[in-house]
């Protein structure tokens, strides 16, 4: 039976989230990182004593997982650009995800296509979705970034996805725990 217990956008303390049950723990990290391992990996850490244990705990689960775990919390991320996609697929993250794409919101029709374009340029060539963390950036910066990105190899795309990863797992920690 699923707990009662709901982590929303408004936060939780850290007392608060150290007292839920493990799957509603589970399901609020995800929502920070898509990565099953990873989020396993946090609750081994339980309880934690400070916001900095978190983060610390964050990035050295992030930099020991597999590929395939790496890939996995790609996937939950929307394109950049696609608001559609990002509000019917990625509804768990929805609100934080368009917090962050702002930039994207604002963008010309002419530009929210080539990122479209590059996009599926990118997964073609990649293999996965190209991730950046968008905040503060606009979708004129992004899709610099991009193009930029496409020149990379394949393992050095892969480091720059996961770092970018990175950051997003801490934003969105900071905003799970935001009172």
């Amino acid at each position: 039976m699923k707990s009662q217990v709901n982590i929303n956008d408004a936060g939780t303390t850290l007392a608060g989230f150290n007292g839920l049950p493990r799957q509603d723990a589970i399901d609020s990290l995800m929502r920070c990182c898509g990565s099953q391992r990873w989020a396993e990996r946090m609750m081994a850490g339980r309880p934690f004593k400070s916001m900095e244990e978190i983060f610390d705990a964050a990035q050295s689960h992030w930099k020991n997982l597999e590929r395939s775990d790496c890939l996995e919390a790609f996937g939950h991320h929307p394109r950049i650009g696609d608001l559609d996609s990002m509000r019917k697929k990625y509804a768990a993250t929805s609100s934080w995800a368009g917090e962050e794409q702002q930039g994207a919101q604002a963008a010309s029709e002419e530009t929210i296509n080539r990122l479209a374009i590059g996009n599926a340029e990118y997964e073609i060539k990649f293999g996965h979705i190209f991730l950046i963390c968008a905040t503060g950036k606009s979708a004129s910066e992004m899709l610099t970034n991009l193009d930029s990105r496409m020149t990379n190899d394949s393992g050095t795309e892969m480091q720059i996805a996961m770092n970018e990863q990175a950051k997003i797992t801490r934003l969105r920690l900071e905003k799970l725990f935001r009172s």
